[in-house]
């Protein structure tokens, strides 16, 4: 494990240290700190929480809000719900994959981006919709996906 991870996360586990129902509020915590929660993290974590690993795995694995891989400085998740998906999700993930150079799950080589897809954002009626961390893209073409990325490179 590197050295900075155990100096920044041990503060937070110890402030938890042997509460019940604390492992996931740990993680929270942990994520938000570092950024994800990779595999030596998680042993760290069981080890002072006084949990099986497989316990942390399986919560880490379960939950899609954690991530075991560093994320870029920015999270983009295409809806691929009914409504969206009609009206061409598909080819805006295809635009971004090219436009990033990742699979859908990875992070762009500038650390930038997270490209993701999502089951519905709930604003059918924008549809397709494209979601930059907190901000919503409606009615989106292909094309228009440059000029929305610079907005955040």
């Amino acid at each position: 494990m590197e050295r900075h991870h155990l100096r920044d996360i041990l503060p937070i586990i110890e402030g938890y240290e042997k509460e019940s129902g604390s492992l996931i509020p740990v993680l929270h915590e942990v994520q938000k700190k570092i950024g994800y929660l990779p595999k030596d993290v998680q042993e760290f974590i069981a080890e002072e929480l006084g949990v099986p690993f497989s316990q942390v795995y399986s919560v880490v694995t379960f939950y899609s809000f954690f991530s075991m891989e560093p994320k870029g400085d920015h999270t983009l998740a295409v809806c691929t719900g009914t409504a969206c998906y009609v009206k061409g999700a598909d080819e805006l993930v295809e635009e971004l994959k090219e436009e990033l150079d990742v699979e859908e799950g990875g992070t762009s080589e500038d650390k930038k981006f997270t490209l993701t897809t999502s089951r519905c954002v709930g604003a059918c009626s924008k549809a397709p919709v494209m979601m930059v961390d907190d901000e919503v893209y409606g009615k989106l073409k292909p094309d228009e996906l440059t000029d929305i990325l610079k907005r955040y490179r």
